[in-house]
């Protein structure tokens, strides 16, 4: 977000500015959720709602799952909040008391570490590369669990990487995760953005030992666009549920009334829905098999092509430079605005989100590529 914000101040400043930082679909809300919203509005939906959510929309996040993984649970497991940051801070907050481990793979979200140590617990972290696709393995989670551990956080499809983890390597992850009793924080995100007829695998249904000790966080932001509106949901055992709901009710209390209106009509209008997604994943498998392409065609960088989400994060550790310092001169010298691994917990990468404009993706990597060509190796 720092990034992105010098990035806008460049650009307001009249530079020509590439941004590659922001995970933000480039795409507006599609209308029909919009109107949703606004008949709310005019219907005078504007007044507190229950803090876990209005009645209809926890029962339709509840119908999603059933429709799509055969994950039956009831309204109740279900609650709303002002983001899916926020559900996976109240879902860790839940969990973890002072002093408790949690195991966190690298590359990870940014505020993962920072969640936890809020909730007094201590972050464990478990480094991956591009040499194992980003991905833990059940050796590593075996090696970093001790007495204290308490939790994992998972993020399938990731952010920073776009890994995706198969069915068969989450199932090798929850058979640890059972015996050694830990709960996990399954971060589900970008379960829609999925490319190459892969699956995304909601971890909560690799069995019912899992599911009892798995908070499901998703919400609306990545699959719609619809990141202003902050909706993020959290699926878990009741008394997590409960607990997150008493969380919330002292915290921020409800999530915008009306915009979970415009959130039941993404969930109740399947056709609309499937349409805009379908759209928009069009647009970013171009963009990701394009930038894949063009950035492996640069000398000294290599990247994997990841299976979902909206990113890339390539490897720059050839050119000898820490990676911020990096980043920091691509945005200075040419105006590319991209995160630098170590923000993840990966030095020697950067994160590149395709979720912007091709013409962008296409300034900004040949601007990238002439600034690769001014450095040694």
């Amino acid at each position: 977000m720092a990034i992105d914000a010098k990035s806008k101040a460049l650009k307001a400043a009249g530079e020509d500015v590439c941004g590659f930082a922001a995970g933000e679909p480039d795409f507006d809300t599609p209308d029909f959720i919009k109107e949703a919203a606004m008949a709310a509005l005019r219907a005078g939906k504007t007044k507190y709602a229950p803090t876990p959510g209005i009645d209809e929309l926890r029962a339709a996040i509840a119908d999603r799952y059933m429709a799509e993984y055969g994950f039956k649970i009831a309204p109740t497991q279900t609650v709303v909040s002002p983001g899916g940051k926020f559900s996976c801070y109240l879902g860790i907050l839940a969990v973890v008391n002072p002093g408790d481990e949690v195991i966190i793979p690298a590359p990870y979200w940014v505020s993962y570490p920072d969640m936890v140590k809020l909730a007094g617990g201590t972050p464990i972290f478990v480094p991956t590369d591009d040499a194992t696709s980003f991905k833990i393995t059940p050796a590593q989670l075996e090696a970093a669990i001790t007495p204290k551990s308490k939790m994992l956080i998972l993020c399938s499809p990731s952010n920073p990487t776009g890994a995706v983890y198969t069915r068969a390597e989450l199932a090798a992850l929850a058979e640890v995760v059972v015996r050694r009793n830990l709960y996990v924080l399954s971060d589900e995100m970008y379960e829609h953005l999925v490319y190459d007829d892969g699956q995304a695998i909601c971890f909560a249904t690799l069995g019912s030992e899992v599911e009892q000790r798995t908070i499901t966080v998703s919400g609306f932001s990545k699959t719609f666009a619809m990141t202003g509106w902050r909706l993020g949901t959290l699926v878990a055992p009741a008394p997590i549920a409960k607990a997150v709901g008493d969380l919330q009710s002292q915290t921020s209390s409800n999530a915008t009334t009306f915009a979970q209106y415009g959130a039941l009509a993404a969930l109740r209008e399947k056709e609309k829905a499937r349409e805009a997604i379908a759209t928009m994943k069009v647009a970013f498998d171009r963009r990701r098999k394009f930038l894949h392409a063009e950035l492996n065609r640069i000398p000294g960088v290599s990247c994997l092509l990841a299976k979902g989400a909206f990113y890339l994060f390539p490897r720059i550790a050839s050119f000898g430079l820490k990676d911020h310092v990096f980043c920091a001169r691509l945005l200075e010298t040419m105006k590319v605005a991209a995160v630098p691994g170590s923000a993840f917990g990966a030095e020697g990468y950067m994160r590149l989100s395709y979720a912007t404009s091709d013409e962008i993706i296409k300034k900004g990597v040949e601007r990238l590529a002439v600034f690769c060509s001014t450095l040694p190796r």
